[in-house]
């Protein structure tokens, strides 16, 4: 069988044609090309250099934040800090997190963490209908030392709006704040 330059060109043409009609909708119109999704990168939302051990009138229910009650002996915090970002990232690098030296504080437990593990919450005020609440959301048990060192990295499911969000460590083993983003000057 001989092929001559003609056939050749016209299968080509057959080819290039059966091409452009697969790209073709109805009508001889070309198919839109999808778009990909939006993309938006995550930002940081909150950054903090310190963290303030619950003690005082943050021991307990009565002075709750956000609806989450402090434990009932005082804690000191040696350092802390950590980020959020508008995906959820939220990494809590807390150092020397301890029962205080108070009365209130289990004699033997001074100076040390009784938790095995620390948790994360962050705390945001979101839309309800016409109203503003609280939404909190926790992230899984992380391990802490006996000195009350501890790595919280997560990501979590933020509230949509997150506002005026609220950084705490949690015990591992119950729902009780350690520390909350803030601080407390020297000699107050």
């Amino acid at each position: 069988m001989r092929i001559t330059s003609t056939g050749l060109c016209l299968a080509l043409v057959a080819l290039l044609t059966a091409s452009a009609s697969a790209d073709m909708g109805m009508h001889g119109m070309p198919f839109p090309k999808p778009k990909p999704p939006p993309v938006h990168p995550p930002h940081l939302l909150l950054a903090w250099g310190s963290m303030y051990g619950v003690d005082g009138p943050l021991l307990g229910e009565e002075n709750a934040i956000r609806g989450v009650v402090g434990d009932e002996a005082p804690w000191v915090v040696a350092r802390a800090r950590g980020f959020l970002t508008t995906d959820g990232h939220l990494v809590i690098s807390v150092r020397g997190l301890v029962f205080k030296d108070d009365p209130l504080s289990p004699p033997d437990e001074i100076g040390k963490n009784d938790e095995a593990q620390f948790r994360g919450l962050v705390s945001c005020l979101t839309e309800d209908g016409d109203s503003i609440v609280p939404a909190n959301v926790v992230t899984g048990g992380f391990p802490a030392t006996t000195t009350g060192d501890s790595l919280i990295n997560a990501r979590l499911q933020l509230p949509n709006p997150c506002i005026a969000p609220i950084v705490m460590v949690l015990a591992g083993s119950e729902d009780k704040m350690f520390a909350v983003t803030g601080f407390e000057a020297e000699g107050d």
